[in-house]
């Protein structure tokens, strides 16, 4: 809820602006003078500050003059009986975003609120848009039995505010499941903040998340928001907790248990609203039996615990990627892409360890470097040509589900060869339609 703090030592004045506020259905606290208006701004976090210019014990200058200092995101209006031109520009230039005279119409001061609270609306979701767009993302895609399982949950608890730990193999798309939650959420239009655990120096993994006052330590030149405060009312994704240094982990429990934080080098609390998700590649509860991260954290990040499955256990989903990232490289290629049957094979037949993010990149790889529109085998790798799809370091099956797992492959080669017609995949196959619906249904195969 949007919170206003209103300075004025006129009681009249005070409770007319305050009732008109309110009306609006703002959360409006009020105080008589500069000291306790300065004491609410640092005991709590307010999206504008509306102050008539001149109160006893500290002034509205001195006061803009705080607020600019102890909480920079926080606007400030400034009001007068006693203004000019001079002192409108003053105001301006130490701070304040507007400024005001005495006697106004209720529903001007209002129409300005209003407004300062869409830009700071707009400034929030360029931090996340600008955050987001770092890198283009593909949509979470999949019509596999364990991605509809994945989605099921997803839709569960996207609602809530719950923290969810999303866990799986590097490149399974636990990111993509990350925004996937964000944007089904109940804060799909606050800022989504990401930050990777894994990319920043452990000196300055402290100051990235909570932020950092002036002076702080070498280096800092001036305060710095953290990526918890630029995430607030948001959602903030924590990449790769596992890699978080052991050290900082009690400061993150006891943040997301308290739902406040401090600056490096800062005394001043900072309330906080943020839905907290993290993902990581590691087995968190290895790391635990080995001391490398806290049990206690463990157990507050997996409220919601869910695990993106490997692109080897969701190989009916293949076919659906490996067109779809075709057709967004042929854009970039203006020229159409296809893949022949036989290259199809040949994915279907790939165990992919680097999972959906290798497959992407093969596809990048043979939409710059194919002769051709039709992708043929020769054009893949070397590795994904006519290789089998067990290797040497997998567990080997047992023989009925090995059977199995073969029979589901060959259809699934028989359906790509033909184009999907199931007539003809059966009659490759050596088996009657009905057979062959039979069987789809009973591997829940969709083409």
């Amino acid at each position: 809820m949007t919170r206003i703090l209103l300075a004025e030592d006129d009681e009249i004045m005070r409770i007319t602006v305050q009732d008109r506020l309110e009306r609006q259905g703002w959360s409006v606290d009020s105080a008589v003078n500069g000291n306790e208006a300065l004491a609410r701004i640092e005991a709590n976090k307010y999206h504008i500050v509306v102050s008539d210019i001149r109160m006893p014990q500290l002034g509205g200058i001195e006061l803009l003059e705080a607020v600019t200092e102890i909480a920079p995101a926080t606007d400030v209006i400034m009001m007068t009986a006693y203004g000019s031109v001079d002192d409108a520009i003053g105001c301006l230039k130490k701070g304040a975003t507007d400024y005001i005279l005495k006697p106004f119409d209720l529903d001007d001061l209002v129409i300005r609120v209003s407004r300062i609270l869409a830009n700071q609306s707009i400034k929030a979701r360029c931090a996340s848009l600008e955050d987001c767009c770092q890198q283009m993302h593909s949509p979470l895609l999949g019509n596999s039995s364990r991605m509809q399982q994945v989605f099921d949950i997803i839709k569960q608890v996207a609602p809530t505010q719950a923290t969810v730990l999303i866990s799986g193999e590097s490149g399974t798309g636990k990111e993509l499941a990350a925004e996937s939650i964000h944007r089904a959420s109940t804060r799909a239009e606050k800022p989504y903040i990401r930050i990777n655990c894994a990319a920043i120096p452990e000196g300055l993994m402290e100051s990235e998340l909570f932020g950092h006052e002036r002076g702080a330590f070498t280096g800092a030149h001036k305060r710095t928001t953290g990526r918890f405060e630029m995430a607030d009312s948001g959602t903030l994704l924590l990449d790769e907790i596992g890699e978080m240094p052991l050290g900082l982990q009690a400061k993150l429990l006891r943040v997301l248990q308290e739902k406040e934080c401090e600056r490096v080098g800062g005394t001043r609390t900072i309330k906080l609203d943020v839905r907290v998700l993290c993902s990581t590649a590691r087995d968190l509860k290895k790391e635990v039996k080995k001391g490398r991260f806290r049990q206690d954290l463990l157990y507050r990040l997996q409220v919601i615990p869910l695990t993106m499955p490997p692109l080897r256990d969701r190989v009916e989903d293949i076919p659906l990627l490996a067109n779809h990232f075709l057709k967004e490289f042929s854009l970039n290629k203006k020229t159409p892409l296809s893949l022949a049957p036989e290259t199809m094979t040949c994915l279907l037949n790939y165990s992919f360890p680097g999972n959906v993010r290798e497959l992407r990149n093969i596809m990048e790889r043979v939409s710059v470097l194919a002769p051709h529109p039709v992708i043929s085998p020769e054009d893949l790798p070397a590795e994904l040509q006519d290789k089998p799809f067990i290797t040497d370091n997998e567990a080997p099956l047992p023989l009925g589900e090995a059977l199995a797992e073969t029979e589901k492959r060959c259809i699934f080669n028989a359906l790509n060869a033909t184009s999907g017609n199931r007539t003809q995949a059966a009659s490759l196959l050596g088996i009657s339609r009905k057979n062959l619906w039979q069987k789809m249904k009973l591997y829940k195969i969709e083409i």
